[in-house]
């Protein structure tokens, strides 16, 4: 298998949509033609030693999948308690979120004072937040959330959202210290100076979210 096989499989496992062979080859500095020719060797290798993923080809790119035979399986595992239940971090990260949406991933961890990179990752996966479009000065995508958190919150608009000045400092002062940290407003993670140590319940959320 071509020498490049390592670095592909850890681009597409960071991967939340497929990715087209060109930026797998100016990634890895390699011909497109060998990184076509490394992505079907890579999937063949799955299907012959039965891995539970499968890669494939799609939309113009290449992401890795479950395969469907073991769906059963995974919905079981989903509907029993996965979904059920989001830890402490996870609540906070969602109720900044729905307040002010849209909102970037920096501007999160601005607000909770830690970095949130897992458990919005963790959000996410499960229908509550959505990608809504993207920051026009820095390019920072911003988050909003979904019509599945509307219809787990009991909610027909946002509108019905519990009033937010008893739980937040006052907004125009909440707006204004977003405003100071707008160097941060990209996907980037704050740097601990500005983003505060992390918690201990944080740290573990921010680990593994996504074994949850």
């Amino acid at each position: 298998m071509s020498g490049i096989a390592g670095a592909v499989e850890a681009l597409l496992l960071m991967a939340t949509e497929p990715v087209p062979a060109g930026d797998l080859a100016e990634a890895v500095d390699a011909p497109v033609a060998q990184v076509e020719e490394c992505l079907a060797d890579l999937a063949a290798f799955y299907d012959e030693t039965g891995r539970g993923f499968e890669l494939r080809r799609v939309g113009g790119g290449w992401r890795y999948y479950t395969r469907e035979e073991h769906a059963d399986v995974i919905g079981r595992w989903l509907l029993e308690g996965q979904r059920g239940t989001l830890s402490q971090a996870a609540l906070e990260t969602l109720a900044v979120v729905a307040y002010l949406q849209p909102i970037s991933r920096g501007r999160v961890s601005a607000v909770r004072g830690v970095n949130v990179d897992g458990v919005m990752r963790t959000l996410a996966t499960r229908d509550l937040i959505e990608e809504v479009g993207r920051d026009e000065e820095t390019g920072a995508r911003l988050f909003g959330t979904t019509t599945y958190f509307l219809e787990r919150m009991g909610l027909v608009s946002l509108d019905q959202l519990p009033p937010l000045a008893p739980h937040l400092p006052d907004a125009s002062a909440l707006e204004a210290e977003l405003a100071g940290l707008a160097g941060h407003g990209s996907d980037e993670p704050l740097p601990l100076e500005v983003s505060g140590e992390t918690d201990a319940a944080d740290q573990q959320d921010h680990d593994t979210e996504e074994a949850e």
